[in-house]
């Protein structure tokens, strides 16, 4: 995986390594976001998302506060991403675009054609947070509609 070499942004993004690292995110954010409807924030459906080939991120400021977990999967030429939303006291702090900077940084190094982001049908702050990164709403849904995906060509 590519480092963040060479990207200026505040928060750093730490991947899980272990059952150890998983742990630290999972418990440094359970009150965050335990009630996210874009995830199921139990440590078993977490510890499935890495079996099914997802890097999970701690993504922490410079108060080493673990301010939302992102996750990325290589398919191909493009890279999948997802993240949980954003601790309350952290929002407005353009913590959401740095993540979204952290998945083009990471897709150009690796020399990815696309990246694919979902989020929640009802996530409304994403959506236009997608638009403003030029990612385009594609006809691609979960299988109960709730999930929706976006696209952007690097």
């Amino acid at each position: 995986m590519p480092t963040q070499e060479g990207l200026k942004i505040p928060l750093i993004f730490t991947p899980a390594t272990s059952a150890k690292d998983l742990k630290k995110i999972y418990e440094y954010t359970i009150d965050a976001f335990s009630d996210t409807p874009d995830f199921s924030w139990k440590l078993e459906d977490l510890k499935a998302e890495m079996k099914d080939g997802w890097e999970i991120f701690g993504a922490t400021n410079d108060e080493e506060d673990i301010v939302a977990a992102a996750f990325t999967k290589i398919d191909g030429d493009t890279l999948y991403t997802k993240n949980t939303g954003l601790k309350i006291h952290h929002q407005g702090s353009g913590y959401s675009h740095q993540i979204k900077e952290f998945f083009e940084h990471m897709a150009r190094k690796l020399k990815l054609k696309y990246i694919v982001h979902y989020c929640r049908i009802d996530n409304f702050r994403m959506y236009s947070l997608n638009e403003s990164h030029g990612y385009v709403k594609t006809d691609n849904k979960s299988a109960d509609g709730q999930v929706v995906e976006w696209r952007k060509k690097l």
